[in-house]
Order: C-alpha cells, then sequence, then structure tokens
C-alpha cells in the first residue's frame, strides 16, 4: 500500500470544492473570534471584578495561569482527537462548551468557583484550534495555504481587539453582564456551525490508493513521529517563548500602560490591545499573501519572514524599557503584533514542511501545550514580581529578552530545516 505523503511531497489531489473551503474560513473566523475574546476579556476588566471579588495580583494572574494550564494539559490531546476523528465536530463541540461556560461564569461570587470556571473555560477551547488549522490546511493545499490560514487568524485577533470592550462593558454594566453578553450569541454560533461546516478531505489520503481501507491514527505512532530531533524541536521552543512574551503583554500591558501613564482602564485597554491586534491583523494578511508568493520559490521563506519581523521588533522593546515613553511602548506593541502576524499566518505552513501530514493537528495541540504552560508561567510570574516590588522596567527588559530569544529559535528554524533537506531526496516541497 502506498505511504501517506511527506509533509515534502507536493499532495496528488487538490480541493474539488473551493466555496466549500472559503466557507469554512469564514464560519472558523467566527469561531476563531469567539474563542479569543472568551479568553482575553478577563484582562480588560480587571479593575471591575476586583471591586466585586477582592484578590491579590497573583491571584488575578493565576485566573488566566489557570486556564492555560487547563488548556495546555488538553491540547495534545485535542490535537490527536481531530488528528483520529471528525475535526468538524471537535470544532463545534468545543464552541458549545466553552459558552456554556461563559454563561456560568457570569454567575460567580467568589474567587475559587471564578478560578475552577477559568481551567474549564481552558480545557474546553483545547480542542479548537488543533482541529480548525488542520481543517484549513486540508482544504487550501499550497497556494492559498498561509492566506486563508492568516484569515482566520485575523478572526482570532479580532475576538481579542474587541476584548477591549469588556472594559467598557465592566465599566458601564457590570462585569456579570459582560459576560453574559459574550457568552449567548457564542451559542447560536454553534448552531451555525452544525449546519454550514464540513469536513475536508484528509490532505495526506491524496496520495494512497483510492481501493486501500483508511489509515488509523494511533497516538503513540504520532508522539513517536514527532519525537525525531529535527526542526520541530526548534519550532516549539520558538512558540513556547512566544507564548511568554505574549501573555506578558496581554495579561499585564493594560494594566502597567494605565499605571505608569495614569490612563482609563478602558482607555489602556483599547489602547495597548487595540494597536497590538490591528497590526497583527495587519501582519496575518501581508505576510500571508507575502508567504504564499515568496514560497514558490523559497519554500523557508514561510520561515524566513516572521524570523525577521521578531527579531527587527527586539531593540525598540530595549528601548521601551530604558526610557519609558508612551510613543515608544505603543510602537513595541506594534511591531510585536505585525511580526506575530507574519509568524501566525505562517504557523501551520511551518508545521506542513516540519511534521508528518498525518500528525498535523496533533503536532499543534503539543504546541499549544507549550505555549500554553510557558504563558501560564509567565503570566502568573510578572504577577508575583508586581507583588515583590519589581519595577516596570525590569520587567519590560524580561520581555526584551523573550522577544530576542523567540527570533533565534525561529531562524534555527530556518537552518535545521535547510540541513535536514539538504540530506534529503529532492522532491516538490508541500508549502
Amino acid at each position: 500500500m502506498p505511504q501517506p505523503s511527506s509533509p515534502h511531497t507536493t499532495p496528488a489531489i487538490y480541493s474539488t470544492l473551493p466555496l466549500t473551503a472559503w466557507t469554512a474560513v469564514a464560519l472558523l473566523w467566527f469561531a476563531g473570534g469567539s474563542n479569543y475574546l472568551t479568553r482575553t476579556t478577563i484582562t480588560t476588566m480587571r479593575g471591575s471584578i476586583i471591586e466585586d471579588i477582592p484578590m491579590t495580583d497573583a491571584q488575578f494572574g493565576m485566573l488566566t495561569t489557570a486556564f492555560l494550564w487547563f488548556y495546555a494539559a488538553v491540547s495534545p490531546f485535542g490535537g490527536f482527537l481531530a488528528d483520529r476523528f471528525s475535526r468538524r465536530l471537535v470544532v463545534i463541540g468545543s464552541v458549545v462548551l466553552w459558552s456554556s461556560i461563559t454563561i456560568i461564569t457570569a454567575q460567580v461570587e467568589s474567587f475559587g468557583p471564578f478560578l475552577i470556571l477559568r481551567a474549564l473555560l481552558g480545557l474546553s477551547q483545547a480542542f479548537y484550534i488543533p482541529a480548525a488549522v488542520a481543517m484549513i490546511v486540508d482544504f487550501h493545499l499550497g497556494p492559498t495555504r498561509a492566506l486563508a490560514g492568516g484569515i482566520h487568524l485575523t478572526g482570532l485577533v479580532f475576538g481579542s481587539t474587541i476584548g477591549g470592550l469588556g472594559g467598557w462593558l465592566a465599566e458601564k454594566y457590570g462585569w456579570s453582564d459582560a459576560y453574559l453578553y459574550i457568552g449567548i450569541p457564542n451559542l447560536a454560533l454553534a448552531v451555525l456551525l452544525f449546519f454550514f461546516l464540513r469536513d475536508p478531505p484528509r490532505e495526506y489520503r491524496g496520495s494512497m490508493d483510492a481501493a486501500s481501507p483508511a489509515e488509523k491514527i494511533r497516538l503513540v505512532d504520532a508522539l513517536r513521529s514527532l519525537a525525531r530531533p529535527g526542526p520541530y524541536y526548534f519550532f516549539l521552543a520558538c512558540q513556547a517563548v512566544q507564548g511568554g512574551v505574549s501573555w506578558i503583554i496581554i495579561g499585564w500591558i493594560p494594566t502597567l500602560m494605565r499605571e505608569q501613564f495614569s490612563m482609563a482602564q478602558s482607555t489602556a485597554g483599547f489602547s495597548s490591545l487595540g494597536l497590538l491586534y490591528g497590526l497583527q491583523m495587519t501582519g496575518l494578511l501581508i505576510g500571508g499573501f507575502w508567504s504564499d508568493r515568496w514560497s514558490r520559490a523559497n519554500p523557508r521563506a514561510r520561515i524566513i519572514i516572521p524570523a525577521v519581523a521578531v527579531m527587527v521588533s527586539t531593540p525598540v522593546f530595549v528601548a521601551t524599557g530604558w526610557f519609558p515613553s508612551i510613543s515608544l511602548t505603543l510602537l513595541g506593541l506594534g511591531m510585536w503584533g505585525l511580526a506575530m502576524g507574519f509568524l501566525g499566518a505562517n504557523n501551520m505552513p511551518i508545521i506542513c514542511l516540519v511534521v508528518d501530514a498525518r500528525y498535523r493537528a496533533t503536532s499543534v495541540g503539543i504546541m499549544n501545550c507549550c505555549t500554553a504552560v510557558f504563558g501560564g508561567i509567565a503570566v502568573y510570574g510578572v504577577g508575583a514580581l508586581r507583588d515583590a516590588k519589581i519595577g516596570v522596567t525590569s520587567i519590560i527588559m524580561l520581555t526584551a529578552a523573550g522577544v530576542f530569544t523567540c527570533g533565534l529559535l525561529l531562524w534555527l528554524v530556518n537552518v535545521s530545516l535547510k540541513k535536514r533537506d539538504a540530506g534529503a531526496p529532492q522532491l516538490i516541497p508541500a508549502t
């Protein structure tokens, strides 16, 4: 029986359902927006929450850490389920769960139940991204892969951007109502997904004999394949560091700006996250389009473009730490957002270059696990540093070191892939 296509071979078939493929991107755009809105809105209404539920900075940080660690623990299993079973059903089930948990969260009155529900929210959302991004790369083979993935991720970024609305709603109506306004419409979205979202054909099956039985995906085989030393290791490390940096920015920059520059809660949330996510959306579209074009001549363009963008961001973060100003802070946020857009659009195309096509969702689940673990450590760590009276400058410089490390690891993915491909048979890359 012919073997499934490797990450370096062009698939034998292409999607014959272009309308279905782009419909899936559109539907998942809304689902992704819901996913990130429900997870990040808490950071912009901190003041309103702690007025009703008193807690220390470390405890407030733990709310995000609990989300991230449960998200991390379940992500590899969520990715495996998306490889093994229907990706469509995994997506729909995840949306139903996190919408219900968001509605229930509006009713809590103490820290303990709030912490438990944040952990359950992380568990419910862990299934979505591996299934969704794997669906998109199965629908979009090659020339539209990064752009389609980038468009989907603009939905996630849009959800994070309007997370700033949570701070305004919390100030005007209370944080509980804000959670209700977010949770209830998402249940209607799950109904739309049930009727209109379709499963794509699996790309790796395109190179198999039509008469051959479908191969069952086994977790042990996936883990054994992904455990082989190579560029995936560097990419995993890059994503872990990126998770720490991003969650420091998402979790604490609105608060740090409010305190350092005497801003209102809503103003700090909108200005920081609005700029960050606005430029990230721009980067997702530009980076996806640019990568799809350049990768035709050099597949490693998927890696080079975001690596350079991340490295260029480092000096601005250093300058922000030494010379605090609102202009430098916003410039650093904007450059990081643009770099994260370039990286986000190319995440799955990079995965397609470095792992077996059969285990893409599992590899994303493991990657999300590492990202969330380091993000949780970073968010809690900054809260602990603030409780210990560590200054903003030190926190910003720590963030700058993370930005540089992220870019360096991403470049090592490029170097490692180049060395591996130099010793491999010369095949046409599936970009």
